[in-house]
């Protein structure tokens, strides 16, 4: 987990389901013991991981603390405010918004919308001067980064102009002095990138989640606080950069001779580009500016956006808040200029023998087998034998592989377990049974079963008579088990179990026959081997009786005698 960051998984609230690969057009995603893991260096920080992951493991990192200890510290601090906020803070005007934050703490607040009108500016003068041919726009800084490395060799085509939230800085230090700090606040995670590469003018990027939190901390609420003023003025056309399409709405005028294009969402950027003849539009004499987003729709729909941001209400309600005037001719009293270099990433590609090895790893030993279903998140079987080279993948997450393992270690364990196995569906229709199971019906049962090797989709009610425990549990669930059950000539031992609710259910049961007999055969000998030692009690008490009275008698007649014999000694003469 790499919290420095803007964008990390918290590993322990990570739910194995691979949703952030499958959303992640740049595959920056490592899976490590099950869990998830950002790659920096692969990743942009567009924040479709965080908008997709199912437990919420994908976190975008904070900073609130940061922006709290230079509060604290006694700098001036301004605020830039994406104009995105119409979104989230629905129903919150700006002045509203600024009164909160003058409650924090901050010196001043502005609209990033005002550095954008720069941008604007700036870059139809470009598009004026310009040749026929492709020109990408500089003010997504994902957008900015998905080109720089993966497409490098557009890199050259990205106009040399700043984003918005860097114009605005660099006008606020103009106007305030250089030693202010400055804080923006919107859904973005990218902006975060370039606070870490711009400490100097933009010395920290929060988002608007963070900032209510913050305003909830400090006891702030917004029936308690009243509208400020905004520095040094407040935004018009630039409000329109939130939403897709706005950029090109402020830049458009007779004089800007190019065809603007608004492309949003990486995957529809790639797509755009792969598909560009440069030659030929060229040739054509045809001027084409891109305006590229990496949130779909637009900021609006930013990685905190709730969802829904990107509603016709949310759109009407933004462009509502925008006078519709062309940025073209506004002053730009800084400098916005900025070059963009490629970031060549160095892409192993491995070879074909590497990539079969991996693939017979997960089963597929053939272009057949290689169903390309994404269930791991990558769009092939190939492209994710691949990330499995690249250590990026585990074995474990091709749920095709997975599904046949564990079916056949079920079957396995069916098949050999020494005792009859049956699973039916609520229809009482055997799903799944072992030849133990049919063994146990009869010898009609058993050759069916050895014929088709199983018994599937036959009713369980003619092969045995005691389907109403089946009904019994798929009606009430649970379990219920019977001992020295009578079925025909057999003695039954049978336990039966729901496996889904009022759908599947299974049995165990056990032919208990012999060990009964055998019980009952040992019972009758014992009885036999008691009834003979009783007898033989009974003879020798019987014995003993006679013989005690034989002897009493001979002892009343000795002492009988003794005592005759003693009267006469003692008779006087």
């Amino acid at each position: 987990m790499n919290q420095n960051f803007p964008i990390y998984t918290t590993a322990n609230e990570c739910q194995d389901c691979y949703k952030c690969v499958r959303h992640c057009h740049c595959k920056a995603i490592r899976i490590i013991n099950a869990r998830a893991a950002v790659i920096p260096e692969l990743c942009v920080s567009c924040g479709e991981c965080v908008k997709v992951c199912p437990a919420e493991a994908k976190k975008i990192r904070s900073d609130l603390s940061r922006a709290q200890y230079l509060i604290q510290s006694g700098a001036r601090v301004y605020a830039s405010v994406a104009p995105s906020y119409v979104g989230y803070f629905k129903g919150i005007s700006i002045g509203k918004l600024a009164g909160a934050l003058k409650r924090l703490g901050f010196t001043g607040v502005s609209e990033t919308a005002i550095g954008a009108q720069l941008v604007s500016s700036q870059t139809a003068e470009l598009l004026k001067k310009a040749e026929p041919g492709v020109y990408l726009s500089s003010a997504c800084p994902a957008a900015v980064d998905f080109i720089r490395k993966y497409y490098p060799q557009w890199t050259e085509s990205i106009l040399p102009v700043v984003s918005p939230v860097m114009a605005h800085c660099k006008l606020l230090r103009k106007t305030y002095g250089e030693e202010i700090k400055t804080v923006f606040i919107g859904p973005c995670a990218a902006k975060k990138n370039e606070a870490d590469r711009n400490p100097d003018e933009l010395n920290l990027a929060i988002t608007f989640a963070a900032l209510e939190s913050w305003l909830k901390s400090a006891g702030v609420t917004w029936a308690s606080v009243v509208d400020d003023s905004l520095v040094p003025s407040p935004a018009e056309e630039g409000r329109l950069y939130s939403i897709e399409g706005g950029m090109n709405d402020t830049l458009r005028a007779p004089e800007v001779d190019a065809r603007l294009i608004a492309v949003s969402g990486l995957p529809n950027i790639a797509r755009v580009l792969e598909k560009v003849d440069l030659p030929a539009l060229k040739k054509s004499g045809t001027k084409m500016f891109i305006e590229m987003l990496a949130c779909d729709g637009g900021c609006v729909n930013g990685p905190v956006m709730e969802r829904g941001s990107s509603r016709i209400d949310v759109l009407l309600e933004t462009a509502s808040h925008a006078p519709y005037r062309t940025s073209l001719g506004r002053e730009v009293p800084v400098d916005i200029r900025q070059y963009v270099y490629p970031d060549h990433l160095q892409q192993p590609v491995p070879e074909e023998a590497a990539i079969q090895q991996a693939l017979e790893k997960i089963g597929k030993f053939s272009a057949e087998d290689e169903l390309n279903c994404g269930g791991c998140g990558y769009n092939s079987c190939r492209e994710f034998a691949r990330a499995m080279l690249d250590g990026k993948a585990e074995t474990s997450m091709c749920l095709s592989y997975l599904r046949k393992i564990s079916q056949k270690t079920s079957n396995a364990l069916i098949k050999y377990i020494p005792v009859a196995v049956v699973i039916t569906d609520q229809n009482l229709q055997v799903l799944e049974c072992n030849r133990h199971f049919a063994e146990l019906c009869g010898e009609d049962t058993l050759l069916a079963y050895d014929s088709c090797g199983n018994l599937n989709g036959a009713y369980l009610s003619s092969m045995i008579e005691f389907t109403d425990l089946f009904e019994s549990v798929l009606a009430n669930g649970g379990e219920i088990e019977k001992f020295n059950q009578v079925s025909g000539n057999r003695i039954l031992n049978i336990s039966v179990f729901a496996i889904t609710a009022g759908q599947t259910v299974g049995a165990v049961i056990q032919d208990v026959t012999q060990n009964e007999l055998k019980r009952e055969q040992i019972a009758e000998r014992a009885k036999e081997v008691i009834r003979k030692n009783v007898m033989t009690v009974q003879k020798i008490a019987r014995y003993l009786g006679e013989h005690m009275a034989d002897t009493e008698i001979l002892l009343k007649e000795v002492a009988g005698s003794y005592a005759e014999t003693k009267d006469k000694e003692n008779t006087p003469k």
